[in-house]
């Protein structure tokens, strides 16, 4: 095939190849741009072609310049930091926490179903030394010091931490632990995570039974009024990102199985991501605020707007969004 032949049999595709790229560039609305990787292999395959037949410098350079415009478009930034946050945030972390559903229910269970048994025997079979075994001496103590007393609460906590940064800090590197640690217990198929939310449903309702029994319910609720629907539910979905992990090694299908562990480690970090954000705003809230001395209305009304908000964020943010496709409308 001659050089002219050649040109003349594709030159409404680089036509529509071309048009197609001044659309994009222009950032068009409703433009489909599903076919220009396809336009842009193909292009690709043209310019050899032209380079192995020596077809001419003229629709080499024409064919060259096309596929780099392609290259650049296909392989450009997707956007700045803050852009690729605000996305993560309000789409990413969202719709990736609704598509794993299932998970969902279960870590919930696993975490919440102790937690409430473990709080209702307390509150029916008073006997300190079950709750002793769960919490230690040390850890009831701490309460005694923090809750015994409404009166005493800001003051014991501001001798303890010495500031709200340092109370901040402090709640950083313990909860965020436990989130990772709740993650990386998935590695152990699954078991580590189930077992890790378990614990902190036991333990937990351990506290809420001890309160009740020997402490201020008052200055307990007026504290994590507002800093624990993020933190609770952060631990739960770092648990959704364990099981995630934990099912790609049990469940490989025709994938090698590390090949299978790997694709579960990508698909469960926007879940341990988000948690971790969400970890991070609970000890904003636990330092900065749960601290303070303002009246418990307010406190109780500013904690159910949190819960409220966190469950129509989960719930609502980023719909019309398929995740799976990278972010394109599911219509």
């Amino acid at each position: 095939m001659q050089g002219k032949q050649f040109e003349e049999k594709n030159s409404r595709r680089w036509a529509e190849y071309e048009e197609t790229l001044n659309k994009v560039d222009k950032k068009g609305h409703d433009l489909d741009v599903s076919r220009v990787p396809t336009m842009f292999r193909e292009m690709c395959a043209d310019l050899a072609l032209a380079r192995h037949r020596m077809y001419g410098m003229p629709m080499n350079e024409r064919l060259n310049e096309l596929v780099i415009r392609g290259h650049k478009i296909i392989h450009r930034r997707a956007g700045g930091t803050w852009e690729v946050l605000f996305r993560f945030i309000a789409v990413d972390f969202p719709v990736s926490v609704r598509s794993e559903w299932r998970l969902l229910i279960i870590a919930t269970l696993s975490f919440i179903v102790p937690l409430i048994g473990v709080a209702v025997a307390g509150f029916y079979w008073a006997d300190f030394s079950w709750i002793q075994a769960v919490l230690g001496p040390q850890m009831m103590g701490q309460l005694d010091m923090m809750y015994g007393s409404e009166d005493d609460q800001i003051s014991n906590l501001r001798s303890e931490y010495g500031s709200n940064f340092m109370m901040f800090c402090h709640y950083i590197l313990n909860n965020i632990g436990i989130d990772f640690r709740i993650y990386a217990g998935g590695i152990l198929a699954c078991l580590g995570s189930l077992f890790f939310l378990a614990f902190n449903g036991v333990y937990f309702g351990a506290v809420v039974a001890y309160i009740h029994t020997a402490c201020s319910t008052e200055a307990f609720y007026t504290f994590v009024a507002g800093h624990s629907s993020f933190e609770l539910i952060a631990m739960v979905i770092a648990g959704m990102a364990g099981l995630r992990i934990g099912l790609g090694l049990l469940h490989p299908g025709r994938k090698t199985r590390s090949r299978s562990l790997m694709d579960a480690g990508i698909k469960s970090l926007p879940l341990i991501i988000g948690a971790a954000l969400m970890t991070f705003v609970a000890a904003v809230i636990e330092g900065f605020w749960s601290a303070q001395d303002i009246p418990a209305m307010v406190k109780y009304s500013v904690g159910i707007a949190f819960w409220i908000l966190c469950f129509l964020y989960l719930g609502l943010a980023g719909r019309g969004v398929n995740y799976e496709k990278g972010g394109q409308s599911a219509a």
